[in-house]
C-alpha cells in the first residue's frame, strides 16, 4: 500500500497505526496530485484500488494551532501543509475585496460573501481565528441555521489555501489511467463542490460519448473507461452518524475501470 498526504501530523499517525504491516507500506509526504510520479517512483505501473478521502480531517481541526477551527482562537492558518508559503493570514490580508468575495462565494456559497469581504479589507489586519470568526458574526450571525455562520466562510478559505479543487480535479484523470482494469476507485468527499466534481467526472467517463446533446453523429472519439459501482453517494447510517456526527455530511461515490 502506498498512502500520500501532505500534512505531517497525519503521517505521523499513519506509520504508528501501520506498523503493524511493515515493509508493506509505505507512506510519502506528498499530495495525491504527484500520484503518477509516486507510483513510476515505486515502479507500480497498475494498482488494484484507489481510496481518495478529501478535505479536513478531525485531527486537523481538533489541533487549535492548525488555525482550521472558529471555535477556539489561533492564528490563522489552514495550512494541510504546515511548511507550505502560503497560509490563510497571507490570503485574508493582501487579496482584494473583489477577490475575497468571489473566492467566499464560489467555494463556501455564502450569500453574505460580498459583505463579509468589504469587513474583513475594513478590519485589516486580520491575524487569529476568532477575530475573523468574529466578524462573520456580526453580519450573519441573526440567522436560523444549524451552521455557524463562520462554517462556509471557513471552508471557502481553506479550500482557496490548499488549492483542493484544482487538485481533486488534477488527480481524478490520474487515478483511472493507473487503475488496473476492474480496479476500483472511491472517493469519500464532504462538501457539494467536490461531489459535483467527483460526480461530473465519472458520469462523463462512464459514457461512450461526451459531443454535446443535439450534435447528429459522433465525433469526439470518446470511449467509456468506468462503470459507476454507485450511481447515488452512499451516506452514513444514523448509527454511524450517531459515533461520529462529522460523517454526516460524507458521501461515498465508487468506480470500476473497464
Amino acid at each position: 500500500m502506498l498512502g500520500l498526504d501532505v500534512d505531517p501530523q497525519a503521517l505521523t499517525l499513519a506509520v504508528q497505526k501501520l506498523s503493524p504491516f511493515g515493509e508493506r507500506v509505505k507512506l510519502v509526504q506528498a499530495s495525491y496530485e504527484t500520484l503518477k510520479d509516486q507510483l513510476s517512483t515505486m515502479s507500480w505501473q497498475r494498482v488494484d484500488g484507489i481510496l481518495l478521502d478529501l478535505g479536513v480531517s478531525s485531527m486537523q481541526l481538533e489541533t487549535p494551532e492548525r488555525g482550521f477551527s472558529f471555535l477556539v482562537d489561533a492564528p490563522l492558518d489552514m495550512r494541510f501543509d504546515p511548511y507550505a508559503p502560503f497560509s490563510a493570514k497571507d490570503l485574508i490580508n493582501s487579496y482584494s475585496e473583489q477577490d475575497l468575495a468571489e473566492i467566499i462565494y464560489r467555494y463556501g456559497e455564502e450569500k453574505h460573501a460580498r459583505q463579509i469581504a468589504r469587513k474583513i479589507v475594513q478590519n485589516r489586519p486580520i491575524n487569529t481565528t476568532l477575530e475573523l470568526a468574529n466578524l462573520i458574526v456580526g453580519i450573519a450571525g441573526g440567522q436560523r441555521s444549524k451552521l455557524h455562520p463562520a462554517t462556509r466562510t471557513f471552508q471557502a478559505i481553506r479550500i482557496a489555501v490548499n488549492n483542493e479543487l484544482q487538485a481533486l480535479q488534477n488527480t481524478l484523470p490520474q487515478a483511472i489511467e493507473v487503475l488496473e482494469s476492474g480496479g476500483r476507485l472511491a472517493v469519500i468527499s464532504f462538501h457539494s463542490l467536490e461531489d459535483r466534481i467527483v460526480k461530473q467526472y465519472f458520469r462523463q467517463e462512464g459514457r461512450d460519448c461526451i459531443c454535446p446533446p443535439r450534435t447528429p453523429i459522433c465525433t469526439c472519439g470518446h470511449h467509456a473507461t468506468i462503470r459507476e459501482i454507485t450511481r447515488q453517494p452512499i451516506r452514513p447510517q444514523s448509527s454511524e452518524i450517531m459515533k461520529n456526527p462529522r460523517s454526516r455530511s460524507a458521501r461515498l461515490r465508487v468506480v470500476q475501470k473497464i
